[in-house]
């Protein structure tokens, strides 16, 4: 890629990002998450993203830790939270079509690590810190 060329998020963002459903249970989450080393999941009503769920705000919600609850009770307790008690919502969004520097901007300035991408309603893909790094040090 050319210094001056203006590279777009759809050529660092990920496609197909693993998402889960608001309804979903937060056991389900933290299993996905753990298994798929994933830090952001996109949460989806429908087709519609309505959030964002981080490692972070598992983190929050398992608040339980801080006051000693065991990890049995722990696990329980998350089969009875839905995603969307915990998710970051209102989720903002970006197109495919916006510029890299565009996207960590926004990040920055929302002080979020990753966007959904979205193409009219529809969910196309993710990019994150990680891939704005990557991309960074590949230039």
């Amino acid at each position: 890629m050319g210094s001056d060329e203006v590279v777009k998020v759809r050529d660092i963002m990920m496609k197909g990002p693993v998402t889960l459903e608001a309804n979903d249970v937060l056991d389900l989450a933290d299993d996905v998450m753990s298994l798929g080393r994933i830090r952001h999941i996109p949460i989806l009503a429908g087709q519609r993203v309505v959030g964002v769920l981080s490692q972070r705000d598992l983190f929050y919600s398992a608040l339980v830790k801080a006051l000693g609850v065991r990890h049995r009770e722990q696990k329980d307790l998350m089969k009875t939270l839905r995603v969307s008690e915990v998710m970051s919502q209102p989720v903002i969004t970006i197109s495919p079509d916006a510029t890299v520097k565009q996207a960590a901007r926004l990040m920055a300035e929302k002080k979020i690590g990753c966007l959904p991408v979205v193409e009219g309603e529809e969910l196309v893909g993710l990019v994150t810190e990680t891939d704005m790094l990557r991309y960074v040090a590949n230039r």
